[in-house]
């Protein structure tokens, strides 16, 4: 049984994010929230907000019945490149010197099979 979670537009960049992800990919979910948890990047409150929903989802599924949440492992984790947030900062001699700020799109998928 699969369950997923998506978290979109995000305010961080997708090379950031891919960091943390990296690191919980394949795990537990037990074990990756503690990874998560006391990580000291920024990128991984809201990959565990999203870890989280996504068990919640599962747990929710009445097509399936029970779910046993400390018997779920992560399957496929996917840090997607949103819109760029484009801003403009004075640069040299008064120029506007264009500032892109980048979002992404991460989705979640956890599975009590691997």
């Amino acid at each position: 049984m699969e369950a997923r979670a998506k978290a979109r537009y995000i305010r961080m960049s997708p090379r950031k994010m891919r960091q943390v992800v990296d690191l919980i990919r394949g795990k537990g979910v037990d074990d990756a929230i503690n990874v998560l948890h006391f990580s000291g990047k920024r990128a991984a409150t809201p990959v565990e907000k999203t870890l989280r929903s996504a068990v919640a989802n599962a747990m929710s599924n009445e097509k399936h019945g029970k779910v046993d949440p400390h018997a779920l492992v992560i399957k496929e984790v996917r840090v997607d490149m949103g819109p760029s947030l484009k801003r403009f900062k004075a640069g040299a001699m008064g120029r506007p010197m264009r500032i892109r700020k980048p979002t992404c799109h991460l989705t979640l998928v956890v599975s009590d099979t691997h």
